[in-house]
């Protein structure tokens, strides 16, 4: 099965091969694998093969695929269908209409880079990406940019930081005495979501509008017995994930493992690890596919970092490493990683790039949604800290306090002893670490489960070039001589020792760790417009400036459209707090009140004592009475409209959020007070638990 439908949708390599001519299949290779420039003169070929391949496979139209700033993809579909000079129908599809098109881009966002009169965006093919169709339409991946040049998109600074990178683990390689063509970093992306039924949903104004549960009290279960975790999937539920996996493999997804996730509802698909643009399509894909497939089935997935209070919430773990074009994993330790140059000094690198950029790893993954996830019992703290498992725990600690590695290393393995089959420990897994790794890989664990990760990787890529350009530099003078490895270990104990406080293996929920980090003088930015507001600090405009990543003013763009969103999503789900407390909140509560107070005179009259009825009524009341005046400081708050998106971003953190949360305790107080028969959306049970 796998043989005749896995990428059938996808203009992969296999297909290229097909459809090209030797000459031109070479250089595509080239262009895609090794950086080399798109020629200009193969274009044609290349999409007359496109066309006449998706047209046998029942495409009717073609789109530039792309990921504007939104964090969606986008796309405008164009026909095949011309006419010809005849004035007969005939399906074309040139080189030109294949490398470059043209979009609206006034109503993308922006960050104040392009004024609205100038509308033009241009959109330009991605080679290194396959296209794929999608229904009838073939989808190319591209970059975005304005009339200007200025990136307007999430996927051309990930490019560019693919290409830096490479750039730099060449030189630090070459030094080595190692010489492969090319190094490109490599993402395994592990998506949470959560399926409820499309009945309820349809019931719920909050998720309809915000994606979340604005209100819901937990439910007496939740996931306190943790039986839903990697249980028996319910039967609906596996027709799904079996429909999903068929759709994702003819699209050339490795969709590999699936199960069910600690929460109620949630559950969790993991691919197989790819080439890092190549997985953000993917995932993009992926998402747009939960969706489509989850509609069919009577589901609606939820994608939002935190769809229901007080269970866990949905991230997307980003497995991150490094390969050469001959797929040697560089974060491959072996059997004796104390004497492997290679591995030491790229794990250096990392510690180095993840303590000097604590803000931009803070920044890749911050978002109104994610804010609530953060720091829960499902997600690592917004302290960014690492945890290289106990194997390298014991080498680094012995590297950096002068002890012999091997010893360490041979005491550590003794004491642990083995597991089954006589396999070494090499490393847990601490899930409170928001980065660790992992055996071959580093784990992110930080990203939100709705979020496009390309933000996430090419900061990641770009500080981690900048500490192989610092290594480069310093070890240059060093290549070729016997005092290489010398050298090298002293920068590498260097490293470990400066970076030392980044390191932590311990309980990153405890309230003890957040004074232990401050003491470090380690980040912890708890609010996205915390983090926001340092994208332009002045060490980061020079990092992605020396790296040719984004230009000042694109930098600057970034954090203007990432405090706006906020500032944006935020109010929407204030005021969509108003529209439900004041339209169905409020009414009924009046309701069981008014049949409360009935009942309590009619008791009354009989004589019968009714004081606890009415301390139940008098609550509901005060409550009632209570929301409709927080309902009036949200509807203050969340009208100010200030024209800076760091004061305004700060605003709504400070202001706005506080009067939500208000908001929602009293809500989820009367919803324990009031007959359910009264209440005008399905409940988290409801939700949560359906056969």
């Amino acid at each position: 099965m796998f043989n005749e439908t896995f990428g059938c949708m996808v203009f992969n390599e296999n297909v290229m091969k097909a459809h090209l001519r030797d000459a031109t299949y070479t250089k595509m290779m080239k262009i895609r694998k090794e950086g080399m420039p798109m020629d200009p003169e193969i274009a044609d070929e290349v999409a007359e093969a496109m066309k006449e391949w998706a047209v046998e496979k029942g495409a009717t139209h073609y789109t530039h695929w792309f990921q504007p700033m939104t964090g969606i993809t986008a796309e405008k579909h164009t026909s095949f269908l011309e006419r010809g000079r005849d004035g007969e129908p005939i399906l074309s599809f040139s080189g030109k209409a294949l490398i470059k098109g043209e979009s609206d881009a006034s109503s993308f966002p922006s960050g104040g880079i392009r004024a609205t009169f100038e509308a033009r965006g241009f959109t330009v093919w991605d080679p290194t990406s396959d296209a794929f169709i999608k229904e009838n339409t073939l989808c190319i991946p591209t970059a975005f940019c304005s009339f200007n040049g200025a990136v307007l998109d999430k996927k051309t600074p990930l490019l560019r930081s693919i290409e830096a990178l490479n750039r730099q683990a060449l030189r630090v390689l070459d030094i080595l005495g190692e010489h492969p063509n090319y190094v490109y970093p490599t993402a395994g992306l592990e998506q949470e979501y959560f399926l409820i039924n499309k009945s309820d949903y349809a019931k719920r104004t909050d998720l309809i509008l915000t994606g979340r549960t604005l209100f819901g009290t937990v439910t007496p279960k939740g996931q306190i017995l943790a039986d839903h975790y990697t249980g028996s999937i319910r039967p609906r539920v596996k027709k799904f994930m079996e429909d999903l996996d068929e759709e994702l493999w003819q699209l050339g997804v490795y969709s590999q493992t699936e199960h069910n996730e600690a929460a109620p509802c949630q559950h969790e698909m993991a691919p197989i690890y790819a080439r890092v643009n190549i997985a953000i399509d993917n995932n993009q894909i992926t998402m747009e596919t939960m969706k489509k497939v989850a509609d069919r089935h009577g589901f609606v997935c939820l994608l939002h970092e935190k769809p229901f209070a007080g269970i866990n919430g949905s991230g997307k773990h980003n497995n991150w490493s490094l390969s050469t074009d001959g797929g040697d994993n560089i974060f491959h330790p072996g059997r004796h990683p104390e004497t492997n140059d290679r591995f030491l000094l790229f794990l250096a690198a990392v510690v180095r790039a993840v303590d000097d950029y604590q803000d931009l790893l803070r920044i890749s993954v911050a978002s109104a949604g994610n804010d609530h996830r953060l720091g829960g019992n499902e997600a690592p703290p917004a302290i960014i800290s690492m945890y290289l498992g106990n194997r390298l725990t014991v080498l680094v600690d012995a590297l950096i306090h002068g002890t012999d590695p091997a010893q360490a290393l041979s005491d550590a393995v003794a004491s642990v002893g083995r597991l089954p089959h006589g396999e070494r420990g090499g490393d847990d897994r601490n899930r409170t670490s928001p980065f660790a790794f992992t055996g071959n890989r580093f784990e992110f664990r930080m990203p939100g489960s709705s979020e496009n990760v390309s933000c996430t990787n090419y900061i990641l890529n770009t500080i981690v070039a900048e500490s192989l350009r610092v290594y480069a530099d310093r070890l240059a003078p060093f290549a070729g001589r016997r005092d290489l490895h010398d050298e090298l270990m002293k920068l590498v104990t260097e490293e470990l020792k400066a970076h030392e406080r980044i390191f932590f293996d311990g309980n990153g929920y405890g309230s003890a760790w957040m004074a232990e980090a401050k003491e470090r003088g380690l980040c912890n930015f708890r609010s996205t417009p915390e983090a926001f507001i340092h994208y332009d600090d002045a060490k980061n405009v020079e990092l992605f400036r020396t790296h040719g990543i984004l230009s000042v003013e694109e930098i600057e763009a970034r954090k203007n459209i990432g405090l706006t969103e906020y500032s944006k999503i935020v109010n929407i789900e204030a005021n969509t707090m108003l529209l439900i407390t004041d339209k169905e909140i409020i009414p009924a509560a009046i309701r069981a009140g008014s049949e409360m107070a009935r009942g309590i005179e009619s008791k009354s009259a009989l004589g019968l004592n009714v004081d606890h009825e009415r301390k139940i009524l008098n609550r509901i009341n005060e409550h009632v009475r209570a929301l409709c005046l927080n309902n009036e400081k949200i509807a203050d708050s969340a009208s100010i409209r200030i024209e800076d998106p760091e004061q305004a971003g700060m605003h709504t953190y400070r202001n706005t959020i506080p009067l939500m949360e208000e908001e929602r305790r009293l809500v989820d107080e009367l919803e324990v007070m009031i007959d359910k028969k009264y209440w005008p959306y399905p409940d988290y049970t409801d939700l949560l638990y359906y056969v």
